[in-house]
């Protein structure tokens, strides 16, 4: 049992907290930290609604080394969880060695001045958390983090080598709005507005922002879907992990309604990450954009479908080729039912937990930074399928076309 700190309150910070507070013989003791501590009441409210479990609270502004540093040696936890936001994941990095603790997060590092999604600046702390006996576990949410795993679980128990991948994002949920994004509005519209990359023949090659597309149906009767070509931060991992890739590429799913608000924002400049001035004051137009879009941890009592996210791996197995599709479907309103949370949420907040479970518990515990694939993949699965996002598995002979 160990104490945590979870750093962030918005619709992941939810689920993780709910989920840790589900698990007292692995989380001891949880305490919940914000620059808005009032949403870190309103969590610890819900959880101890929900599961008798007191959760301590405090407001800190994760920007500032020395006041995370003050907080981290009051609170003294085993481990820092960072749900916050992607622009403080060094500073917190940076208060763990200070103080000593180990370190996980959901999304890399991102400058606020740059849509830019690049582990290198993590990768850096390596020789730091090695020096210092801690962990840094990079990514522990579903893409990235499951998608990583399910690589490797692929790679492992299906495959001699594995040539082609496929991470495939399909949300066929339905909230209502024209348009919402289903989890931070800043960092959802700079990762689809990001110009896409994808991995072939030894290089990333630069394409159009979602300039690709093609139809996708996905198992289990959850229908057939739009899906866009675009860039997430794990194929920079899992291309280094994995050498023998020829191709890897990341696709997600977006309605006609998505898109068409998302070019008519762009056009008309509610998109850009500058400064412009207003009024006598400097504001960037996407944070402004932020406050008028729905909160996103809002949506769970309105969204109805299902999610299907998988990895759709190729390769070769006792000399003849092989496809394998690692997945997970997840509905909506099963999620909210058990933690008022819509499945986007849903499904980074378990693996989130699941991560810092393997860490506690010592299966993943290795002094360094690490990114999900390098670690065995099998306890983690198990407890995807043990704590609410089971896991799936669809093996054809052959490579064939994308779809399945």
């Amino acid at each position: 049992m160990k104490k945590v700190l979870i750093i962030g309150a918005g619709g992941v910070s939810g689920v993780v907290v709910a989920k840790c507070a589900k698990l007292p013989n692995v989380f001891s003791e949880i305490v919940l930290a914000s620059r808005t501590e009032s949403k870190c009441i309103a969590i610890a409210e819900q959880v101890k609604q929900n599961y008798g479990v007191t959760i301590e609270t405090a407001q800190i502004d994760a920007d500032n080394v020395p006041e995370l540093v003050e907080l981290i040696n009051k609170v003294e936890p085993f481990m820092v969880i960072n749900v916050a936001l992607p622009y403080q994941d060094l500073t917190i990095m940076d208060a763990c060695l200070e103080t000593g603790v180990h370190y996980l997060d959901t999304a890399n590092y991102e400058p606020k001045d740059e849509a830019k999604f690049e582990y290198s600046w993590q990768w850096a702390y390596q020789d730091r958390f090695k020096d210092a006996g801690l962990m840094a576990l990079l990514g522990s949410g579903f893409d990235p983090g499951a998608t990583s795993v399910f690589t490797a679980y692929a790679a492992k128990h299906y495959f001699d080598e594995i040539h082609f991948l496929d991470i495939i994002d399909v949300n066929g949920g339905d909230h209502g709005y024209p348009f919402a994004t289903n989890f931070n509005p800043e960092i959802n519209i700079r990762e689809v507005t990001a110009e896409c990359k994808h991995w072939e023949d030894g290089k990333f090659i630069k394409t159009p922002a979602m300039s690709l597309s093609q139809s996708f149906t996905c198992p289990d009767n959850v229908g057939t879907y739009n899906i866009y070509r675009m860039y997430h931060e794990e194929l920079e991992s899992l291309t280094k992990n994995f050498p023998s890739l020829i191709k890897a590429q990341f696709w997600m799913s977006f309605g006609e309604s998505y898109l068409k608000h998302l070019e008519v924002l762009g056009n008309v400049g509610m998109i850009g990450i500058e400064p412009v001035e207003f009024n006598g004051q400097q504001i960037i137009p996407i944070q402004f954009l932020k406050k008028l879009l729905p909160d996103p941890s809002t949506l769970g009592p309105r969204t109805k479908g299902e999610i299907c996210i998988g990895c759709l791996v190729k390769g070769i197995k006792d000399g003849k080729k092989k496809s394998v599709f690692v997945y997970t479907v997840k509905d909506h309103q099963d999620c909210y039912k058990e933690v008022q949370s819509q499945a986007i949420s849903y499904s980074t907040g378990v693996p989130c937990m699941v991560g810092a479970k393997m860490m506690i518990e010592g299966h993943w515990m290795k002094p360094g930074v690490w990114n999900l694939e390098e670690l065995d993949p099998d306890l983690f699965i198990k407890d995807m399928d043990k704590y609410g996002m089971p896991v799936r598995v669809i093996e054809q002979d052959g490579w064939g076309d994308l779809e399945i």
